[in-house]
């Protein structure tokens, strides 16, 4: 796999993690527009890339959530010593978790038919246009809850919602951002609650993928390298996007990656559709 091809690749999923335009559908659709044929020939290889691009982005949170992280850390052990949730940041730190349950049990159990049977690029087109759509409807609506407001009834809707983005195309962020809009969260709190949500299912991912990668023969050596340029553009692109999304929901709307998804979802369905691949 050429160095080139990893960074690329890596830029593709630390941008498309977070913003609202579907990582999944742009993993697929980009090598496949770039005729970069050498992991979809190899399916493991292709599972153990996707699994070091995911622990990629998950560092780039990491890094741009640590305060955060630390807080709900140490408020989630106090919990537990106490058996008992007395204050908001050991609160949010459970619902947080919970937030993950219903796209774990999803992915668990629908795992190999995602990978097998939504991945055709036409599919991942017309998602991209439909919850663009959806996106550009949640946007409009009008919202003022702050993340601090939270609660178990949010964590079903949200959670729910980022179930949904298993079908490559939806987008994790574009579908619990338009949740949380629905629920009334204003855009700055319902970007921030999509990216603290992203936190233990993107971890949850990539252990349970590497887990299954660790049974198998792991990477080549001749890969390595690429690999870890992989990652590193994932964490620094991934970085970046949660601070730039987030500096630009204070102040305008999800207008602009509403236009994007209709634009590229029309794109990839009429090449799906012509000879031209």
């Amino acid at each position: 796999m050429p160095i080139l091809h990893a960074i690329v690749l890596g830029i593709v999923q630390g941008l498309t993690e977070f913003l609202p335009v579907s990582s999944s559908g742009h993993l697929v659709v980009v090598p496949w527009l770039l005729g970069w044929d050498e992991l979809a020939q190899n399916p493991e290889l292709n599972r153990t890339f996707d699994v070091a691009l995911h622990v990629g982005t998950f560092v780039g949170a990491l890094a741009y959530f640590r305060r955060d992280i630390v807080v709900f850390a140490r408020a989630g052990w106090r919990s537990l010593r106490r058996r008992s949730v007395e204050e908001p940041e050991e609160r949010m730190a459970w619902l947080l978790l919970l937030s993950a349950v219903p796209a774990g049990l999803v992915g668990l159990a629908l795992d190999s038919f995602v990978e097998e049977q939504l991945g055709a690029e036409w599919l991942i087109g017309v998602m991209l246009v439909a919850f663009g759509l959806v996106l550009l409807w949640a946007d409009r609506l009008s919202g003022e809850r702050g993340e601090g407001e939270f609660g178990v009834r949010d964590v079903v809707y949200m959670g729910a919602a980022q179930a949904l983005a298993l079908q490559p195309g939806v987008s994790r962020s574009g579908a619990t951002i338009s949740m949380g809009r629905w629920l009334g969260f204003s855009r700055d709190a319902a970007a921030r609650l999509s990216f603290l949500m992203s936190l233990p299912i993107i971890g949850g991912v990539g252990a349970y993928k590497g887990l299954d990668v660790m049974a198998g023969s792991g990477v080549p050596p001749e890969y390595r390298a690429a690999f870890a340029w992989g990652m590193a553009t994932s964490a620094l692109t991934g970085f970046l996007a949660v601070w730039a999304l987030l500096r630009f929901v204070r102040s305008r709307s999800f207008l602009p990656f509403v236009a994007y998804r209709v634009v590229a979802g029309v794109a990839v369905v009429a090449v799906a559709a012509s000879t031209l691949r």
